[in-house]
This record gives structure tokens, C-alpha cells and sequence, in this order.
């Protein structure tokens, strides 16, 4: 590679293994997401899908986006689909019949398919060790199915099941720490990701495929449609979140922490939340509150991080 100065150029793979023509929203942050993720695992890859916007968008028949196999299952079985299939391929290689080498057993799934409805799935597939990717697209609430909230959907955001009112501030939770839950189950490799930050999205994706093990990916992913938000803005949103606190970017390799993006100071949340419908409700106040508690996170990031 031509080297300029000090600045070595980084080239994305050029191959495309989750096609164009897929009916996404337009801004859709997910399909994007998506796209890199298959990038860099590459042609050696069976994706094992859970209903959700990405299995709707990219597989109505008899048209489908996808360049390697891939399945879809349940909202709630990837992972146990996933422990299947890579279980089947070791036993399929021990007896000769099918190649040997490296092959990626990824499961993916929505915020609401993995934190809710596939918990117990997904703990169970990574208790018992198996060799695989999870990957959470976290768009925040159930979108495909009508914006609801999810335990992924942030304090305060306005969804159609937690709407604001006068005795309602939107969202009643705080998000659920899902990469401390993944961590909490000794798994060689957890991190999260985001679009707005290509080649640290694909990096990771790459140690996960590598590790022996399981390994989880947690990777942000705009909607312009349940965010209430223009769909030129999502890598800007996407960037903003990392900015502003809200969606820190940082890895967990056999226990170890390393924040893999931070920044001397965070930004104001309220630009990241500006721009979008689903808080346009809070007050001042309100909007402290969340601010104080994500620096408040960022800052525990940062001192697992100098361990």
C-alpha cells in the first residue's frame, strides 16, 4: 500500500457480501452496520438471522441480498440456531465430510431480539462456549414492528409504548448494560461498534471472527423512522452518540477494558438529541439528569480501562 508521509491510506474490502437492492428505509444506520459487518468477515461466513427489519428488508422472495448462506430464525433462537450450526460443522469436519479451516458462525439480531426476547438464547450459547459471533444491531426499540420500546431504548426517549405525558417522562428505564452482561459470562471477546466509525467497526468484527470462542458485538445503528430524525444525518448521529457520551466505543478482551474511542471532553447530549423527534418532549432538567448519568458511565469506562 502507498504510503503518504506518516498517513497510510485504510482501504475497506472492495467485495460486497450483503447486496444492494434491499428495501431498508432511506438513512437506514442498520443496513449499513450490516454491510460492514459482512465485509469483514468475508465469503467463509453462514449468518443465522432473527426477525427483524434486516431479515424483512433483505430476503423477500424470491429476491435476497445476501452473497454467503444465511438463514433466518425466531426472534428469540438465533443463538441456539447458531450453537447448531457450528456444533454440526465441527462434527461434519472431525468426519471428513466437509472442508476444513475457519468458517464464521454469526448470529445476528435487533436490541429487542438479543437484550429481550433471545436472552436467554444468547446466555445460554455463551455459557456453553460455543465458537461464534453474536452481532446486536441496537436501533433502541422494536422498529419493525411499530417503534416500540426495548430495554435497549435510552431513559427518557419517547417510543409508541412509552409515550411522554404528564405524568410520563417517555422511557421510565435506563438502558441495559448488555456488554457488561456479555462480560459477565467470561467470553473471550466483547466490544461495541459504530458505523459512523468504519474501520474500528470492521476491526473489531474481525477480532470477534478470530477469537476462539464466543465473542459479542454490540453495534449502533440510526433510524431515521423510529428516531423521528433525516436520513442524511445518521452517520452524523452515529458520530454524535460516540462524541456526546451516549454510545461509547470500547472492547473487552478476556476481561481487560480498553476505550477505543474517547475524547478530552464530551460534547453537550443536546447535540445528539437535537436532531431527533423522540426527545424533543424533555425539559432542561430532564436533560441534565441524562447528560450527568452518561459522563457518569463514560467516566467508569475510562477507569476499568487504566486497570
Amino acid at each position: 500500500m502507498e504510503k503518504y508521509g506518516l498517513y497510510t491510506p485504510r482501504v475497506a474490502p472492495q467485495k460486497e457480501y450483503f447486496a444492494a437492492g434491499h428495501r431498508a428505509c432511506v438513512g437506514c444506520g442498520e443496513m449499513l452496520a450490516v454491510r460492514l459487518v459482512c465485509k469483514a468477515l468475508g465469503k467463509e461466513t453462514i449468518v443465522i438471522n432473527s426477525t427483524g427489519c434486516i431479515e424483512i428488508v433483505s430476503s423477500l422472495f424470491p429476491d435476497t441480498s445476501w452473497e454467503v448462506p444465511w438463514m433466518h430464525t425466531l426472534f428469540e433462537n438465533s443463538a441456539a440456531v447458531a450453537s447448531g450450526v457450528e456444533s454440526a460443522i465441527k462434527v461434519m469436519q472431525r468426519k471428513g465430510k466437509y472442508a476444513d479451516g475457519k468458517v464464521n458462525v454469526v448470529a445476528m439480531g435487533g436490541d429487542g431480539a438479543t437484550l429481550d426476547i433471545g436472552m436467554q438464547a444468547l446466555s445460554g450459547a455463551m455459557e456453553r462456549g460455543h465458537d461464534f459471533v453474536y452481532v446486536c444491531y441496537d436501533n433502541e426499540a422494536y422498529m419493525n414492528t411499530g417503534i416500540q420500546r426495548s430495554s435497549a431504548t435510552p431513559y427518557g426517549a419517547m417510543t409508541t409504548t412509552s409515550p411522554p405525558g404528564k405524568k410520563s417522562i417517555g422511557q421510565q428505564t435506563w438502558k441495559k448494560d448488555m456488554p457488561a452482561i456479555a462480560v459477565a459470562h467470561n467470553i473471550p471477546y466483547v466490544a461495541t461498534a459504530s458505523p459512523a466509525y468504519p474501520f474500528d467497526l470492521m476491526e473489531k468484527v474481525k477480532k470477534a471472527a478470530a477469537t476462539k470462542g464466543p465473542a459479542y458485538l454490540q453495534i449502533f445503528s440510526p433510524c431515521p423512522t423510529g428516531w423521528r430524525s433525516a436520513g442524511e444525518i445518521s452517520v452524523k448521529l452515529a458520530r454524535l452518540a460516540v462524541e456526546t457520551g451516549a454510545f461509547p466505543l470500547y472492547e473487552v478482551e478476556n476481561g481487560k477494558y480498553n476505550l477505543t474511542m474517547d475524547f478530552e471532553k464530551l460534547r453537550p447530549i443536546t447535540d445528539y438529541m437535537k436532531p431527533q423527534g423522540r426527545y424533543r418532549h424533555l425539559t432542561e432538567s430532564d436533560i441534565v439528569l441524562i447528560e450527568k448519568k452518561l459522563h457518569e458511565q463514560v467516566q467508569e469506562l475510562r477507569d476499568k480501562s487504566s486497570r
